[in-house]
């Protein structure tokens, strides 16, 4: 199956700085998107230490014995243990935390996922947008409660609480899951930059108007900044062709 895929991560319009970072393998075999918190420096340094960790453990062992989801869990692991002493390190760090969302292609095997905290994947299928990821945040786990409204989690001054991120040594669980997918679907990974200003029928529509991955990203950053841009925005999307 051939892939189609690009990428583009901006600021927005009123951080000053962009906490977030993504990577797309040139050959298309892996995708990474990552949101860092813990202020300016420790932000940046968390986001990066996790898209270059998961990078290097996945092009190590690329042609392992391991099953995709090992590799990939592994792979977040080292870089949740990275960030870990990269605190120790520098104290100045220590809050420092990112979340991370990654998706590999590996020959023989279907796409797998892995995610911590509520950087998202989308699948974009017949002209409906469903959220694959579910949310390490508190409003997620209210929402799932019956205790708010999802309108109601858009609001709140919770809901950018994480309850799981790279980062931190009580890190329990990675989540991992085998992605059903077929030609002419498409993959969406971002930041909560772009789902805290767009809904998810605004993010099909700009899915479902461009054809081109290039257009449909550029269109999608440029919409979030028009609802306000507050977050970093980061977007990969993959085309399966």
């Amino acid at each position: 199956m051939k892939l189609r895929f690009t990428g583009i991560s901006d600021p927005g319009l009123i951080r000053s700085n962009n906490q977030d970072a993504y990577y797309i393998d040139p050959e298309g075999r892996f995708f990474i998107v990552a949101d860092g918190m813990g202020g300016h420096a420790g932000g940046e340094q968390a986001s990066h230490i996790a898209a270059c960790e998961v990078k290097k453990y996945l092009l190590d062992n690329w042609d392992s014995s391991q099953t995709s989801a090992q590799l990939l869990e592994d792979a977040l692991w080292q870089a949740n243990q990275a960030i870990l002493q990269d605190q120790e390190n520098h104290p100045e760090r220590s809050d420092m935390g990112t979340t991370a969302v990654v998706v590999i292609f590996r020959p023989g095997e279907p796409p797998w996922c892995a995610h911590v905290g509520d950087s998202r994947l989308y699948r974009f299928r017949d002209s409906q947008l469903q959220q694959i990821t579910e949310d390490h945040t508190w409003v997620a786990r209210a929402i799932k409660m019956g205790d708010i409204t999802p309108d109601e989690a858009r609001i709140h001054p919770f809901r950018h609480v994480l309850s799981r991120c790279l980062g931190r040594e009580d890190l329990d669980q990675i989540d991992l899951q085998q992605l059903d997918v077929k030609s002419g679907d498409r993959l969406l990974l971002c930041s909560d930059g772009l789902t805290e200003e767009l809904v998810d029928e605004k993010i099909a529509s700009y899915l479902q108007e461009s054809l081109l991955v290039e257009k449909a990203a550029i269109a999608l950053v440029e919409a979030a900044k028009k609802e306000g841009g507050h977050d970093n925005i980061t977007v990969v999307i993959v085309t399966l062709e």
